[in-house]
């Protein structure tokens, strides 16, 4: 294994430590106790040497599939990675080789330069025995290695019920070998011998049963060669069975997918499709997936096939199909609803692998599920998760995050069961259990503790899809488990070993820098690279919608991280992303009726439109703010004027909000016949010069007691500018007050930019809606002039 010595800095990682409240996270750290903490250490600018062992030309990441299954042992089968494995799923293959990263691996926080730095003298003795003993380390970590059959683990279903033989291929070494000098004899007689179909059917069995070694070895010899293009010739000679017999030989034969006797196999077998069974036409659809071939002409035959005898498909058959239908990840729109009544029909008949079956098949195939047919699913599995595999539970999980649909009881249970679990599961598997947690927002600190102690230790077998989803699942639910230093600094050190594969799946790395910007981690390097005008333009070509991701992104750097030198997304791509929000969010976000509601109160309060603004005051954030100002004494300060209309009609004063106003704002009614407001006999005067323009930030008039709204960044001296969050379910945790990390991060951000956040959660709010007028008006007045508020302008 070649060896190359590699000198380059270390990664500075940006931490940053915001004004923390008890509203943004239950307790803040003294930035101290960071410091003292192990690995936190920081980054120098001195460089540091990194030795990397460059890999074979046919390396592969392998898994194991016993990681996932409850009380398997592992295997230590190397088998080659599934091709068809969901999006986002790279490696190197064969011929290709990786380049040297653009960025060290380790993270600042895990290692300091004088512990990457070798000795000054350089001395080849000391070199030879840092090769040495990192190539030990290599091969050790080789025997440790996880591994993960991603076409053995979904058939697990298969081994419950013996019908499942005549479905499916067994894809296990044979019981008897075949001798070696026995094979070598049958392709010297193929030269030499015409014979029957019945014949050649039988050199293929028999050629199927030689050792592993011998099969691998078969392949190019050319009497295997010439016994396939015989094959080939006599296709239409075979009888289906037979014909099935050979097709089931190519399996432990390994024939490559494009293979001329595959291509002839498959032509054939979609000729004759409408004459054979449905347990021929399942059996050979499982020869198809183990032979890695993609048939989407064969299996839209079948599909078809099984929806016209739909009610001859027994339960087997049924579990089968759906395998089947998921490894395509094809859906047919026409068996939908057969599918779900099918699957109430045998619900409590399946087994707990066959409902994992199901679920994954789904899942692979994006076909939608009503959330009824979930529900009693999910009520089963909640009653028998002791008694289910992980990979099977891991299957359910995703079909559960695909139908967004809550189920405590489920979710409750898997807490009890699962954090035992996760030292012993695939990391696959860990991914997928911590990300339904995420997208269902539900918090479990045991279930996210367990992720976060095993995950260090396994970070070396994260795809760059794993990782990046372990980071947004955490900075979602705004957790920082007790070994964060180590949490962290470990999957950033995977970013860099995996930033190759960012070019590819630009999506990912970006949910790697929200998930680190959730939580105030800066990785400076890795975020360099995101703003570059290169990869701007690959998220571009994203099938994804990355645009508010890359938006988040650069202005959180902007406010969060001000030491930050590096790359930066230009202003118009800013001007351009900011309009794209506005404009949703007046179509989706301003329209809301809590919302509308809130702004149509505060105005009646306040004096008019112009002392309450329904805006973004951060864009980037994605939710909206009643934006409120107060001079030092209360007083609310008019700021809002939309149009030069509204701005020629401004205001001397604002409302003073006496105990006779309140009065009559509670009572609904006033004493003036007029409007609150203009209307309502306050002192108004026209500003502006001879064109009629308004004298936005100049001199103002004699008798003026305000000043109008300053530039943009200014503020009035010993202003207070209040962001009222109207929030919904949707900001916080399932059935809880914990805040989502997207609305931490706003919160922290406002406060940084002098934004006093007022909260109106939606556990107080709501209800009110329902109440009378004076009452909300009484709580919005309560919150707007909370005393506590007005020391920051004195």
């Amino acid at each position: 294994m070649a060896t190359v010595l590699m000198c380059r800095r270390l990664p500075r990682l940006g931490r940053v430590t915001a004004f923390s409240t008890a509203a943004e996270r239950g307790s803040s750290k003294s930035e101290k106790e960071k410091q003292d903490k192990p690995g936190a250490a920081k980054a120098g600018t001195e460089p540091g040497a990194t030795i990397h062992l460059l890999k074979p030309q046919d390396y592969r990441v392998l898994y194991n599939p016993a990681a996932y299954a409850k009380g398997r042992a592992g295997s230590r089968q190397h088998v080659d990675r599934d091709s068809s494995q969901a999006l986002g799923d790279t490696f190197t293959g064969p011929g290709t080789v990786q380049a040297p990263q653009a960025f060290p691996t380790a993270s600042s926080q895990a290692l300091s330069p004088g512990r990457n730095a070798l000795p000054k003298s350089k001395s080849n003795i000391l070199l030879e025995q840092t090769i040495l003993a990192t190539l030990h380390k290599e091969e050790a970590e080789k025997e440790e290695q996880e591994m993960y059959n991603s076409k053995e683990d979904p058939r697990m279903f298969q081994k419950g019920r013996p019908e499942y033989r005549s479905l499916s291929c067994d894809s296990a070494e044979p019981a008897e070998t075949l001798p070696a000098e026995e094979g070598d004899s049958i392709l010297q007689s193929v030269a030499g011998c015409e014979g029957s179909p019945g014949i050649l059917r039988d050199y293929f069995l028999k050629l199927s049963c030689l050792p592993a070694e011998r099969r691998v070895a078969l392949l190019s010899h050319p009497g295997f060669s010439a016994l396939c293009h015989r094959a080939v010739e006599a296709i239409r000679l075979f009888s289906t069975p037979e014909l099935i017999q050979i097709l089931k030989a190519c399996v432990p034969l390994a024939v490559p997918a494009s293979h001329p006797l595959l291509n002839a196999c498959e032509a054939e077998f979609c000729r004759r499709a409408w004459d054979m069974g449905l347990e021929q036409l399942l059996l050979v659809a499982d020869c198809w997936r183990c032979l890695d071939r993609n048939v989407p002409s064969y299996l839209g035959i079948l599909f078809s096939y099984a929806n016209l005898h739909w009610r001859e498909l027994t339960l087997p058959q049924f579990v089968q199909l759906l395998y089947i239908v998921g490894e395509g990840r094809r859906s047919p729109a026409d068996l939908a609803q057969k599918v779900e009544s099918t699957i109430l029909k045998h619900l409590d008949a399946f087994t707990l692998e066959e409902l994992g079956a199901i679920c994954l098949g789904l899942f692979k195939s994006l076909s939608g599920i009503s959330e009824h047919v979930m529900r009693r699913i999910a009520d089963r599995v909640s009653l028998q998760m002791e008694d289910m595999s992980t990979y099977a539970l891991v299957n359910v999980l995703k079909m559960l995050r695909y139908t967004r649909m809550d189920h405590p009881p489920l979710m409750r249970e898997l807490g009890k069961v699962i954090p035992a679990r996760i030292p012993a599961t695939n990391i696959q598997g860990i991914m997928h259990i911590t990300l339904t947690y995420s997208s269902l927002h539900f918090f479990d600190e045991a279930v996210l503790a367990a992720v976060a102690a095993s995950l260090p230790s396994k970070v070396s077998y994260c795809r760059s899809k794993d990782a990046a989803k372990f980071l947004w699942s955490f900075g979602c639910l705004d957790y920082e488990p007790p070994n964060e230093e180590e949490f962290y600094s470990s999957l950033i050190k995977q970013l860099h070993a995996k930033l190759h594969e960012f070019s590819k799946f630009p999506e990912h790395l970006l949910t790697a820098l929200l998930g680190l910007a959730f939580v105030k981690r800066f990785p400076e390097e890795l975020i360099d690279f995101a703003l570059r005008e290169e990869f701007v333009q690959k998220t571009r070509g994203s099938k994804y919608e990355l645009n508010k991701d890359l938006f988040t992104l650069g202005k959180s750097v902007e406010i969060e991280f001000p030491t930050y030198r590096g790359s930066r997304l230009p202003p118009q791509l800013y001007q351009e992303f900011t309009e794209m929000v506005s404009s949703f969010a007046e179509r989706e976000i301003y329209v809301r009726p809590e919302i509308v509601e809130a702004t149509s109160l505060l105005e009646s309060m306040l004096g008019g439109p112009e002392y309450v603004k329904n805006h973004m005051i951060l864009p980037h954030t994605r939710s909206s703010d009643l934006e409120v100002r107060l001079a030092a004494d209360g007083q609310p300060i008019p700021f809002n004027f939309k149009d030069p209309v509204a701005a020629k009609k401004l205001r001397d004063v604002g409302v003073s909000l006496t105990d006779d106003l309140m009065s009559q704002l509670i009572q609904g009614r006033a004493h003036n016949p007029t409007a609150v407001g203009s209307e309502a006999g306050i002192p108004s005067q026209e500003r502006g010069d001879a064109a009629g323009t308004p004298c936005l930030g100049g001199a103002l008039p004699a008798g003026a007691t305000w000043q109008a709204e300053p530039a943009a960044g200014r503020w009035q001296p010993r202003e207070v500018r209040l962001a009222l969050q109207v929030s919904n379910r949707n900001h916080f945790c399932y059935a809880s007050r914990r805040l989502l990390g997207l609305h931490c991060l706003k919160r922290r951000q406002l406060r940084l930019l002098g934004y006093a956040v007022v909260e109106i959660p939606f556990w107080e709010w709501f209800p009110l809606l329902k109440r009378t007028r004076s009452e909300k008006l009484s709580y919005l007045h309560y919150k707007v002039f909370c005393p506590a508020l007005l020391p920051r302008a004195a």
